[in-house]
Order: structure tokens, then sequence, then C-alpha cells
């Protein structure tokens, strides 16, 4: 494996882990109780994770299992201590509706470097999306809310589509001419490798030293250190992750494809003399939890 690094860039002694019980509970088609959701979120805030990906604000017709994300926050809110809470958008009503909602730290907006995924994925358009994004970053400014964008197919997609590699530069480009400072480069498919991953993750933190990198990866069980390890050795220190592994794109086709397994990238840590500021007690009781509910829907 040809792992391009770089003694030039930084290597932390520490990893920001995001947890994404959104990303997990959204493709389950059983409705999952409001109160076993908050009671979960709740467990989750209790471990101390920098960021919690907790639900998103779209058409219900869209997202069904994400109806009552208002109401959960409402519940959540007055446990998150330190934690941001994170909630997904995909246009300006829906930004407009979390805002509304209050206690809501960060937005979250898919984009994609594959036109095609864009609109599956948002029925938008990529020019389409980021006049959207525009417009949603002007209402988060406003509120003092931040802004995270998820540049999808950042390694590839599975439509055949031949896009120039110059396109992650260029949203970038555009993203952080809107004030974005924090940008999940992420694989919704399956198609990154260890090496894809480390020289794209390279390129760019080379190229924008200025901006927050975030890996967002699905992949099969005990490929989350692997893939890790090479984001980690070329810049990246920020992981969107799931207790168990859980979740995934409902557009991958493979119904065992799901996000960073949270264990994995502990253990990854823990090897490599990473810490990670977490309650591990507290996440032990979440995992738990998250055993009995997946399990149920599985």
């Amino acid at each position: 494996m040809a792992l391009h690094t770089s003694n030039m860039l930084p290597k932390p002694l520490i990893l920001f882990l995001t947890e994404c019980p959104r990303d997990a509970m959204q493709g389950i088609q059983q409705w999952i109780p409001t109160d076993t959701k908050v009671e979960y979120l709740k467990s989750l805030l209790q471990v101390g994770f920098p960021v919690l990906d907790f639900g998103s604000f779209v058409n219900p017709k869209a997202i069904p299992q994400m109806a009552d994300t208002a109401q959960v926050l409402k519940e959540i809110l007055p446990h998150k201590g330190t934690t941001k809470l994170l909630a997904i958008v995909a246009n300006k009503r829906g930004a407009t509706n979390a805002l509304y909602a209050g206690g809501v730290d960060i937005l979250g907006f898919p984009l994609s470097v594959s036109e095609q995924f864009q609109q599956l994925n948002t029925g938008k358009s990529i020019s389409e999306a980021l006049d959207e994004l525009e417009a949603i970053t002007t209402l988060a400014r406003a509120e003092g809310v931040a802004v995270t964008a998820y540049l999808s197919m950042a390694f590839g997609n599975p439509y055949n589509e031949n896009i120039n590699p110059l396109r992650l530069q260029e949203h970038t480009e555009r993203l952080r001419s809107m004030g974005i400072g924090h940008i999940a480069l992420a694989d919704t498919v399956g198609k990154a490798d260890a090496d894809a991953v480390g020289n794209v993750y390279k390129k760019m933190a080379t190229d924008f030293p200025d901006l927050i990198w975030i890996c967002h990866l699905h992949a099969k069980a005990g490929k989350a250190a692997e893939l890790a390890a090479a984001a980690h050795a070329n810049g990246c220190v920020h992981f969107d992750t799931a207790l168990g592994g859980f979740g995934g794109c409902p557009l991958s086709g493979d119904a065992l494809l799901g996000n960073l397994d949270t264990m994995e990238l502990i253990a990854f840590a823990h090897d490599n003399g990473l810490k990670n500021n977490l309650n591990l007690e507290a996440l032990s009781a979440a995992q738990l939890l998250a055993n009995t509910i997946f399990t149920k829907q599985a």
C-alpha cells in the first residue's frame, strides 16, 4: 500500500469524535419511539463527545424517522453539557425550523461533488445546492450558529461519473468564501480505500491549512482503523463515528455498510497514544442501549 504522508503535517495527540446517532437511526423503517431516542441521546451526552449529530430538520416524507427531531431536541437540551448539537438540514426551510427550535449549535449540509448523487440526495443540482447553502449560512451566521458542509463522493462514486479532481478544490474555495470553516470529506458508498483517503486528505490539508477537516466514511466492520490511520497521518483529527458502526446510506446498495465504529476509533486512538477525552464508563452504558435499540430494528 503506497500511503502518502507528509512530515510537515501536524499530528496532534488527540482525536475528536463526533457521534452520529442520526445517521444510525434515519434509515430504519420501523418507528423508534421518541422517548427511546431521547433516552439514547441523553446517554450519549453523558459521554462528553465534542459534537453530537442528533437529528435532522428535513421533510418527514423524505426521512420519516426524523419527524420528531424538534421534540427530541427540546427533551435533550437540558442535558447537553459541553457537547455541541448538530442537526442536518437540506434547505433554507429546514435551517429556519432548526434555528427557530433553538439550541442547535451547528447546521450540517449535505453537498456532493457528484451531480447524480446531489440530485438523489437532495433533489437539487450542485449549483442549486450551493446557492441554498449560501442562504443557510447567512441565516446561521445571524444567529451565531456554525455550519459544517459534507462533501460526499470525495473519494469516488458508483455512477461512473468522470469527475474533474479539481472539483473538490473548487467546492472548498466556494465554501470558504461563505465563511464555512469545517468541511467533512465523505464517502457514503464505500468507495474509499486507505490510499485514496491518505492522498485526498494530504492534498486538502496542505492546500487549505486554515480549515478544519472532518472524516465521514462508511465502511464495513473492521476497516475503521485502517482508514482512520490514513486520514490522521495526513492531518485529519476529527472523525464522525457511530456506536456499533450502525447506519449508512440507503443509496449504498450494501446492507452491511455502516458508519465508522466508535469503539474501533477509540481502540485506534489507544493503540497510537492518542487521547479522546471521553467518559468510557458512560460510553459503555450507551453501547448497551445502542445494542438494544438497533438489534430490535435489525
